[in-house]
């Protein structure tokens, strides 16, 4: 048979996987975190019809004739060029801005995905669309070990921050020098006890009697804890902390000068207890819970990973990948260090696939599968011609 009829019938299988890869990358145009193929043809051993020989002293060397066997797919490559952002505003969507992949678990099998949507379920675990679960480091005490194992992260929907008891507050502003012998300024503030419970601490400023500038504090009580003196607005003897309470109170800051009255309790250092009302998510992958009460603390950290050679992944479906002896292991890290890219909440990574590309592609596949098809009309016709010859 003709050597012809088999090398279209390979040129054939081989733009016919072109056509699948092009159609699979226009398929998924579309789909979150895609990244797309191309095609790599090679060609295949070819037959030797004269081995090269030598050159002679009254003879020149001679090329090798070789005859060539067809193309057959030398591979498939994964292009790992970064997609554009869709903004979504959901929270618990995130991008990889730069290399790296989310991990995420299925069953006992760690996969990797540059897909980031992510949702909680039932037991706050941020998981994908398919149920795999988002890996990283969970926080202990608000504290996050990024060089530990990693496990399940989880947005911890009923956690409490607990209440913290107030030992200090700090009184600042300007107590005017210019009021009425006994004028009476009274300022309070909420603070907690260690169990979170709340009460008022109050405080009352009394301007002395002329001609001293000096103002006298008192508690609810009425017992005098301070007196301030002033000289041109500024305090000639700071009293430092006072403790009113349990509470010390700092009060160096205060002026004196004539015409303002911006006297007041300004913080407390103590707190109720609260529970979580939301999430922010730092650019190295720190999950940071806000609760009710103001306070924030880290509740984990996402663990993104590399590979020395992305391209010997393989695709596990659901926008998934898995490790392969080619792929290297996976090097485990945070954020925006040791090569990984930063981390963006609120947006999507888009597929990379280049419509424009694409179609190009489509029309070079289809046009070499039809070439490859008239090979093997034309050595058709050639083999009738040679039955033809007995008749």
């Amino acid at each position: 048979m003709l050597r012809s009829l088999y090398s279209g019938i390979s040129g054939l299988r081989s733009h016919q996987t072109m056509l699948d890869v092009t159609g699979n990358n226009i398929a998924n145009v579309n789909t979150i975190g895609f990244k797309s193929s191309s095609t790599q043809f090679q060609d295949t051993l070819s037959q030797m019809q004269k081995g090269a020989s030598g050159p002679q002293a009254e003879v020149g060397g001679t090329n090798p004739a070789q005859v060539g066997l067809g193309v057959q797919v030398a591979g498939i490559a994964t292009n790992f060029t970064q997609g554009s952002a869709q903004a979504t505003g959901k929270p618990t969507d995130m991008m990889i801005s730069g290399d790296g992949f989310f991990t995420v678990k299925v069953g006992n099998e760690t996969l990797y995905t540059r897909a980031g949507s992510f949702s909680p379920d039932p037991q706050g675990r941020l998981v994908t669309p398919d149920g795999a679960i988002l890996q990283g480091w969970p926080a202990v005490n608000g504290v996050v070990n990024s060089g530990g194992a990693i496990g399940d992260l989880s947005l911890p929907l009923k956690a409490v921050s607990p209440s913290a008891q107030t030992t200090t507050a700090t009184v600042t502003g300007n107590l005017p020098d210019d009021a009425a012998d006994g004028t009476a300024l009274t300022r309070d503030i909420k603070i907690y006890d260690a169990s979170g419970n709340a009460s008022n601490l109050t405080l009352t400023f009394t301007k002395d009697a002329a001609p001293a500038q000096s103002w006298t504090v008192t508690d609810e009580a009425g017992a005098t804890v301070a007196s301030l003196p002033f000289a041109s607005g500024a305090l000639t003897t700071p009293p430092g902390p006072i403790n009113i309470g349990g509470v010390d109170v700092n009060m160096d800051s205060l002026t004196g000068y004539a015409g303002i009255t911006s006297v007041s309790i300004a913080d407390q250092d103590g707190r109720a207890a609260g529970t979580l009302d939301t999430f922010t998510l730092s650019k190295d992958g720190t999950l940071i819970g806000t609760f009710s009460n103001g306070d924030t603390e880290p509740i984990g950290r996402i663990a993104l990973a590399n590979f020395i050679n992305p391209g010997g992944l393989e695709k596990a479906g659901s926008s998934e990948y898995r490790a392969t002896v080619n792929s290297g292991t996976a090097a485990l890290g945070s954020a925006g260090s040791d090569g990984l890219g930063q981390l963006t909440a609120g947006s999507l990574e888009m597929s990379n696939v280049d419509l424009s590309q694409e179609f190009t592609n489509l029309i070079v596949a289809q046009r070499g599968f039809q070439a490859n098809a008239r090979i093997i009309t034309t050595s058709d016709e050639v083999l009738q011609e040679l039955t033809s010859l007995k008749r």
